[in-house]
């Protein structure tokens, strides 16, 4: 077998019993960010994401099924990614720091009810942690996606429902936590709206 063929078998071998880990350990957790984001968007509430990196990419991807569709037709659900204006962004990061990139759209676009959906797979980032701290500055319910041993956000007292990957590598998160934020999709078209595809 090539060093190829070996990198390639390894990926997906991992992948596979990281799937299965998760199939057990998250299923809780998952259910649980679900039932939040619900009763948010029930009751008027939106729902915010953010992430740097590959975790901006999948903020903006969960905010793009909710705002569009999944897999039903359904009305549009409210949701936005911090992750997204350009000019927003960088006129916080040279007027003030990086770090309060999206604590900042958090304290203007925020309210008592909506829900943040935090996305890092270390736990640590600075940015996303300062933006936990703004959302539970202003009332909201925080649900932070993270890997290794969940980080700075695994510890804060204020997140109401830790979804962590017990993974070290940051592919495999990442490959988790899209399939994490696609389960999401799926109860909550299935909650509010009766059925998945």
């Amino acid at each position: 077998m090539s060093n190829m063929q070996n990198i390639i078998q390894k990926a997906f071998a991992d992948g596979l019993e990281l799937r299965q880990r998760c199939a057990s350990e998250l299923a809780g957790p998952i259910a649980q960010a679900a039932e939040c984001m619900v009763a948010c968007l029930r009751s008027g509430g939106k729902i915010l994401t953010c992430g740097n990196g590959g975790s901006s990419s999948d903020a903006q991807h969960f905010a793009g099924e909710l705002v569009n569709r999944f897999e039903i037709d359904r009305p549009a659900l409210p949701s936005i990614a911090l992750t997204s204006d350009a000019s927003v962004i960088t006129s916080i990061a040279n007027d003030s720091a990086y770090e309060e990139v999206f604590a900042r759209q958090v304290e203007a676009l925020g309210c008592k009810g909506d829900v943040l959906l935090a996305l890092s797979t270390s736990g640590n980032s600075a940015n996303v942690v300062r933006a936990v701290e703004a959302a539970i500055a202003k009332g909201l319910r925080v649900i932070a996606m993270t890997g290794k041993d969940g980080g700075k956000l695994a510890k804060h007292a204020g997140i109401d429902t830790l979804i962590n990957i017990p993974h070290a590598a940051t592919p495999r998160i990442q490959e988790m936590h899209i399939t994490c934020l696609h389960i999401l999709c799926s109860l909550i078209d299935d909650t509010l709206y009766g059925g998945c595809a």
